[in-house]
């Protein structure tokens, strides 16, 4: 009588664990990516494809996480709460969602083009090594950020199936998302700085305490929207594109006046409200110039 509402629960849990509704930071991306690669008319395979691929190759990434953390986030305060540390999944069910969801990227991949198979495992272990960056380097940051960079330029892959000279394109949108998500992955870590020093973890704000990594966020942030312009005029997008600019500037300016050193108490509105927000204001945006109003072309 109460195996559905355990499956349930079971289920709940594991998209918890990996924080499910985070995709919509790359998703977004990825698709805009693939749109303009197709110029708003991807294969419907393609497409089914390329959302499994990069929803499967997070959710890997995700749980590794989780199980590379789960003594360090079982002595954080902060985290202690989550799936693994309170125990509300076991070790064994989160490496079966590994290595489920890493087996479901790699056959997404096989079924897009045999260069985002040979591509596939490489960038898998790019992925799931970020969980350890935080160990030996405060470039962490960047590491999370090229990870979800690498989805632009490889949903243009998928549409294009080889290299070539098109390929400057999206990676020109992928230095953005790097750098945008580098900038507010130092703002979310800013809360956890006398935790990671205590322990030996490195971050920017352990570097350079969390004044001087804000403004490294900052900048992180201006170059995150000169990729995105950049993007823009190489494909080319019009002017609904560039007004989602605007305000996916703005957005990125009150995600920083939400956050000082030391006041932090709206971390999770600047992290997935503002973020999220500028995600799906930016494909919406692309999408309008793809679709309904006349691009500079």
């Amino acid at each position: 009588m109460n195996v559905a509402p355990t499956a349930l629960g079971t289920v709940r849990s594991l998209a918890s664990l990996v924080r499910l509704s985070h995709s919509v930071f790359a998703l977004p991306f990825a698709l805009l990516s693939l749109l303009a690669a197709t110029d708003g008319r991807p294969e419907l395979g393609t497409l089914l494809w390329v959302v499994l691929a990069v929803v499967a190759a997070r959710t890997a990434a995700m749980a590794y996480n989780r199980i590379a953390d789960r003594v360090i986030d079982a002595a954080n305060p902060r985290t202690a709460v989550r799936e693994l540390p309170r125990g509300a999944i076991s070790l064994r069910t989160a490496w079966l969602l590994v290595l489920a969801s890493a087996a479901l990227f790699l056959f997404a991949c096989w079924r897009l083009a045999p260069v985002c198979l040979y591509l596939g495992v490489p960038t898998l272990l790019w992925l799931l090594g970020y969980s350890h960056v935080k160990r030996f380097s405060a470039l962490c940051h960047l590491w999370l950020g090229v990870a979800l960079g690498l989805s632009p330029v490889a949903a243009w892959l998928a549409a294009d199936g080889a290299f070539g000279p098109r390929l400057w394109t999206p990676a020109v949108l992928g230095a953005g998302v790097a750098t945008w998500v580098a900038g507010f992955d130092v703002l979310y870590a800013c809360q956890d700085e006398a935790f990671d020093r205590a322990h030996g973890l490195h971050s920017l704000p352990v570097r350079l305490g969390a004044a001087r990594a804000m403004w490294v966020a900052r900048g992180l942030h201006a170059l995150a929207l000169v990729g995105f312009a950049a993007f823009g005029g190489m494909v080319p997008l019009g002017r609904a594109y560039d007004l989602g600019i605007v305000v996916a500037g703005a957005l990125l300016f009150w995600q920083h006046r939400l956050l000082r050193p030391g006041d932090l108490r709206h971390i999770h509105t600047a992290f997935f409200t503002a973020n999220g927000t500028l995600a799906i204001l930016m494909f919406a945006a692309g999408c309008a110039d793809l679709y309904w109003l006349a691009p500079r072309r």
